[in-house]
């Protein structure tokens, strides 16, 4: 789940923009002031050509961005799974970074290149497109579901295939750039036909505009120290914290803040720096939908589950066995993801097709990307002429994006069950026939509501193929399949949205394309190698409870194990309370769009609420103390809370993001925490005095 969605009319709050003489927003004509366009501020600056958008500084500033952002993801994945639209972060640094560079060489004489807007948006879409395979890769849900930690927690017998570095990459490579290939014939169609918004690609690019202003530049470099500012104060409270966790259950993050009772039932503040800076970054409704979920399981129906202990299922099970209080903790979260998931993929799907159909209404065939556009010029702003123009000018042919997908179609298809046996040819087959039609259904979704049903598709694949291959191979079958469908989709969309972007900075399709070719395959390297990092610096990843319990690998390896074992997986009454929780989130969601845009704002979102259902509400609370902070903030000062609010938010994901990378070198070295501070009992605290004072 992420934190796309914001309103584009908003993106630009705070940025002001000086006069025509310094790249300003007003001119002077006659003695009459006009609203100058984007394009008219930039029309005297030239447009480089494609392959000069993309330089060498800017792929080396995108990789060591792409390593920072992937930490920050897989450190997310592996945590609540709840991952906000970092867009804005690497749109931000990408522009301090490479503006830092470009200064130094100015003033040495030795600048060849300008920094361009085009060449800011090869930098976001590329970090984005690498950090997003972290997402994609299904490190922490099904490519992590498929292990062997994870199959001991489900207690199925449907095999195991544990992460390796060298499989994990293969699989990445040979899966992750189909989706790119499926989508580039239909750019123009999205874009300049149907005029889909695509409301994060959009914000990103009136971003990146107004950086390159004047005004713009001088409150990026303001933000960048605000993020450097908070990015500092993360590290070093990251560093702070792990000074004290020499033992488990060491440390602030394990400090009882509303007592001992709420802290058995996962109630208390964990001082994360990286869930306040998300709470910060997600609409205010998600953090409140997520602590709802949290008082609604931990609060009220776990403990009353645990007191049918002995009757709905047996008092001799351990608290975490799947056929005991996890069961209902599992299963009723994907009732809940479920019922919400589908309820968006209709409502989505049946927009995608009214709309189709109003846009092909009267049109004798589909329109393709080389034709020009039926619109006239004069029915055409300025900017619209121009972005036309110059979207239509480097075109990337027809024939290369069919030849890409079939070549690599094949290839994957013979490839994938070397890697995975129980994932047969023709399984494959037919997910890459069907796939680039749910890929269109999902890129055009995207464009009109801002919401990819990536991870939805891929449910879709786990219990059709599950089903497919039954009991002999279908768990691992399953998470495989969803893997598969889940990157065409996600990077279908992921493409379009730069698309977009592109269209608005002026950035050519074909340096878009190409940026998101490297940052991929940037990501097929990067992601597995972070993610080993974790596997091996922490014995307990994946172990609930654990500082990196991966919720979502058991969540997806029980989905797979439904569609293979039907309702018998269940415990008792089980399937009654999933039926409930099912019919309720969809529900929720009728009764929100019936409300509409202004009350329906107000009603919880029930994939919000699933999330800590097995994980508990401590990350909420993180959560809602970040979005406390930025409603005081709006109070006292809006202008600065909109224009800072994201770089202090950012600087403390960020800063606390990368304290995992020495923290798990650290592990990996042997090297432990010199103290542990425990909170939670007197008997607790008189072992710390003597672990701190052994001769007393």
């Amino acid at each position: 789940m992420d934190g796309h969605g914001r309103d584009e009319d908003k993106v630009d709050n705070g940025f002001n923009h000086e006069e025509e003489e310094h790249g300003g927003r007003k001119s002077s004509n006659n003695g009459a002031e006009y609203e100058m366009s984007v394009e008219q501020i930039f029309e005297k600056r030239e447009v480089p050509p494609w392959k000069k958008q993309l330089t060498m500084r800017a792929f080396a500033v995108s990789f060591v961005l792409s390593i920072l952002f992937t930490f920050i993801v897989m450190k997310l994945n592996l945590t609540t799974g709840i991952i906000p639209s970092l867009n804005v972060s690497a749109g931000l640094l990408g522009f301090f970074f490479v503006k830092t560079w470009t200064k130094l060489l100015s003033k040495s004489g030795l600048l060849r290149q300008p920094f361009t807007r085009q060449e800011n948006t090869v930098i976001q879409t590329c970090v984005v497109a690498s950090s997003g395979i972290a997402f994609s890769g299904g490190f922490g849900s099904y490519l992590f579901g498929m292990s062997e930690r994870v199959a001991k927690q489900s207690g199925d017998n449907g095999g195991f295939k544990n992460p390796s570095l060298g499989w994990i990459i293969g699989f990445l490579f040979v899966v992750s750039f189909l989706g790119l290939f499926s989508v580039v014939p239909l750019r123009k169609i999205m874009i300049i036909d149907f005029k889909l918004t695509y409301p994060s690609g959009t914000a990103t690019a009136h971003l990146i505009n107004s950086f390159h202003t004047p005004q713009g530049a001088k409150l990026a470099k303001k933000q960048v120290k605000t993020l450097g500012k908070f990015f500092s104060f993360s590290f070093l409270w990251g560093f702070f914290q792990w000074f004290y966790t020499a033992g488990d259950g060491c440390g602030f993050i394990n400090f009882p803040t509303f007592g001992l009772k709420a802290y058995e039932n996962m109630f208390f503040f964990d001082f994360s720096a990286t869930y306040v800076g998300v709470g910060m970054i997600c609409p205010y409704i998600i953090n409140i939908s997520v602590l709802l979920g949290g008082i609604l399981s931990w609060g009220l129906m776990w403990p009353l589950i645990e007191n049918r202990k002995g009757d709905w299922f047996s008092a001799d099970l351990p608290k975490k066995n799947m056929h005991g209080l996890q069961g209902y903790q599992v299963f009723i979260a994907i009732a809940l993801i479920l019922g919400d998931g589908l309820y968006n993929f209709v409502k989505v799907f049946t927009r995608t097709l009214t709309g189709l159909f109003y846009q092909f209404r009267g049109r004798q065939s589909l329109p393709v990307a080389h034709h020009h556009s039926s619109d006239t010029s004069d029915k055409l702003s300025y900017d619209d002429q121009r972005r036309i123009q110059l979207f239509l000018k480097d075109q990337i042919p027809t024939w290369f994006s069919v030849a890409g997908y079939v070549t690599i179609a094949t290839i994957s298809t013979i490839v994938l069950p070397f890697i995975f046996p129980e994932l047969k040819w023709y399984y494959v087959l037919v997910i890459y026939i069907f796939a680039p039609t749910l890929a269109f259904c999902n890129a055009y979704g995207t464009g009109l509501t801002d919401w990819s049903l990536a991870s939805t598709y891929g449910k879709l694949a786990i219990f059709t193929i599950g089903a497919w291959a039954g009991p002999n191979g279908g768990v691992l079958a399953g998470l495989i399949a969803c893997g598969v469908m889940m990157n065409i989709v996600s990077t279908a969309s992921d493409l379009m949205q730069d698309f977009k972007t592109g269209y608005l900075t002026l950035a050519s399709p074909r340096s878009m394309f190409v940026s998101q070719v490297i940052g991929t395959a940037m990501g097929c390297i990067v992601s597995p190698c972070v993610f080993w990092l974790f596997y091996n610096a922490f014995d307990d990843l994946g172990l609930p409870g654990s500082q990196y319990a991966a919720p979502f690998g058991i969540v997806y390896r029980n989905m797979s194990v439904l569609g293979v074992q039907g309702f018998s997986a269940l415990p008792k009454d089980c399937l009654l309370l999933c039926y409930v929780f099912f019919g309720a989130a969809i529900l929720i969601n009728s009764i929100k769009d019936m409300l509409g845009k202004k009350w329906g704002s107000y009603i919880p979102l029930p994939m919000a609420m699933a999330i800590p259902f097995y994980l508990g509400p401590y990350f909420a609370i993180d959560m809602c103390v970040g979005s406390l902070i930025l409603f005081v903030w709006e109070k006292l000062n809006k202008e600065k809370a909109a224009a800072f609010g994201p770089a202090v938010a950012s600087g403390l994901i960020c800063g606390d993001g990368i304290w995992t990378l020495p923290s798990s070198i650290l592990a990996l070295a042997g090297v432990q925490p010199p103290i542990c501070m425990k909170f939670l009992s007197r008997a607790t605290n008189a072992r710390v005095d003597n672990f701190l004072n052994p001769k007393s």
